[in-house]
């Protein structure tokens, strides 16, 4: 009696991790993650066992048009690419060109950090796992946002003067200045651009016919999204990230349909069509190796023991499970791919509006029908935790431009503005000027002329600069020293992208 008991838990639990989430229930959880979020369209994947079994469009690619989101419609799938770029290395390395701890200046001797020892210690495997010793997002303001003039070559010659917040390999902190750098490493030994390449050795033999690693290399662009952002009370539709600069960190365009291919190959150790190999077994295990620790977050819906970023994927345990996902994020656009080995499980979400959480709502409760995890409401919980964060930041963001505003009405406030106007440079991100006009104090970047604005009085020396383009979510204050002619800058709200990174910036008077 005992054994039959035994048998029938072990059967129930093999059960439960068999179970399935169906379409109607999937077509519910978007529905209500469109509406709860604000999200005009999203697109979901799912693979179970070497197939794909549900690929499906909900709401609408654009709010002016109303066109549909399907299966087949294009997004922009920011850092998902990063993989790609891992995977187009472990391709070199299958073929004997390089080594993962091959030193970067044996291909890029141009390649220098602030430290000269990290530079001649700097590995290929360095610059996928985020390691480096830079901060959060150090020097993304090169890439981001769209409409400047740097270059590969650019972000290979400043990455030399972002200074180092950590000791070398000693902690996480994501970037993406060196996915650039090994798009041109692959660009250096393949002798192909590194569009070229992924196109070539990635995406035309698994299939992922109607994928491209940039925008302006789409064949067809008649089923894409827009990207769109909540701004001031209404959503709104911004441009497009078309800058080819970040391909290598961000840049591909797909679809739930072609992606599943990808998650595909990655579940079944590299194979494809059959016994094809697009890159070893050793390889693929390589890739999802860890590398850098990273925090566990302190709240959680899963128990998690360890986390950490592997080679283009990040790796964790949820509930006893190997969980392999990457995310991404550009202006309007999040998304999300995910794994679960063990059960060969594969998720992918993909969305036209910049709510993390609405990508997350979607994969968590996916996976944990088929991980048999009890239910949980992950769109309510999320949804609160969002409302949250928000209302801080709002209180920070409210209480300096209300400030700002009583100054400006303070007739006894006088402010010289002759202290702070000119020109001034930082030795990676270029020249700025700090004008007045008609009355009033504005900034504006020579190299990223998006970025200008009116400039406020805030505090003493402290102002505050309100962006023109006010998607961007990202004001900043500016801390001026008068008495040598420099000023730094740090985001206002503490939910600014940190690809923002105007906190390492320190300009120099000029003129």
């Amino acid at each position: 009696m005992i054994k039959l008991k035994l048998s029938l838990l072990f059967v129930l639990s093999g059960m439960s991790l068999c179970a399935q989430i169906t379409e109607t229930e999937v077509d519910a959880l978007a529905e209500k993650t469109l509406k709860t979020f604000d999200v005009p369209g999203v697109a979901v994947g799912i693979v179970k066992d070497g197939k794909l079994v549900l690929a499906k469009g909900y709401g609408v690619a654009n709010i002016k048009t109303g066109k549909k989101v399907d299966a087949n419609t294009l997004f922009g799938i920011a850092s998902n690419s990063k993989s790609f770029t891992a995977a187009a290395l472990a391709i070199l390395v299958d073929e004997g060109k390089i080594n993962w701890d091959d030193k970067v200046i044996k291909y890029l001797p141009e390649f220098k950090m602030y430290n000269d020892y990290v530079t001649n210690e700097f590995t290929i495997r360095d610059l996928l796992t985020h390691r480096s010793g830079l901060g959060l997002g150090a020097g993304d303001l090169m890439i981001w946002p769209d409409g400047h003039d740097f270059t590969p070559d650019d972000i290979v010659k400043n990455i030399q003067y972002l200074k180092p917040v950590s000791a070398f390999r000693s902690k996480y902190d994501y970037d993406n200045l060196l996915y650039v750098i090994a798009g041109k490493v692959i660009e250096k030994v393949s002798q192909r651009s590194w569009s070229e390449f992924v196109e070539s050795r990635i995406m035309l033999p698994i299939g992922m016919n109607k994928s491209a690693c940039s925008w302006s290399r789409l064949k067809d662009t008649t089923n894409t999204i827009v990207p769109h952002v909540p701004t001031d009370g209404k959503m709104e539709v911004v441009p497009r990230y078309t800058n080819t600069i970040f391909d290598a960190a961000a840049g591909i365009y797909s679809s739930v349909t072609d992606l599943s291919k990808w998650l595909i190959v990655q579940l079944n150790d590299g194979k494809y069509d059959g016994e094809k190999q697009l890159f070893s077994k050793k390889q693929h295990d390589e890739m999802w190796k860890p590398q850098t620790i990273m925090p566990v977050p302190d709240v959680k819906p899963y128990q998690t023991l360890f986390r950490n970023y592997a080679l283009g994927w990040r790796v964790e345990d949820i509930n006893g499970h190997l969980q392999v996902s990457h995310s991404g994020a550009l202006d309007g656009v999040f998304t999300q791919t995910l794994m679960i080995p063990e059960i060969h499980l594969g998720i992918i979400v993909l969305t036209n509006q910049q709510s993390g959480a609405s990508f997350t709502a979607i994969s968590n409760t996916i996976k944990d029908r088929y991980l048999g995890i009890a239910n949980s409401d992950h769109v309510e919980r999320l949804s609160a935790e969002t409302r949250k964060k928000e209302d801080n930041a709002d209180k920070i963001t409210d209480e300096v431009w209300e400030t700002a505003a009583k100054n400006l009405k303070d007739k006894s406030l006088k402010i010289d503005f002759r202290k702070y106007i000119g020109n001034f440079k930082d030795n990676w991100f270029g020249d700025v000027s700090i004008y007045e006009k008609k009355g009033k104090l504005y900034f504006k970047s020579k190299r990223s002329p998006r970025l200008s604005g009116e400039i406020f009085h805030y505090k003493e020396n402290t102002f505050a600069v309100k962006w023109d383009v006010r998607s961007f979510h990202a004001d900043s204050f500016i801390f001026f020293d008068t008495d040598t002619n420099h000023f730094k800058m740090k985001a206002i709200s503490p939910l600014t992208d940190f690809s923002y990174d105007f906190h390492d910036l320190d300009f120099s008077r000029v003129n």
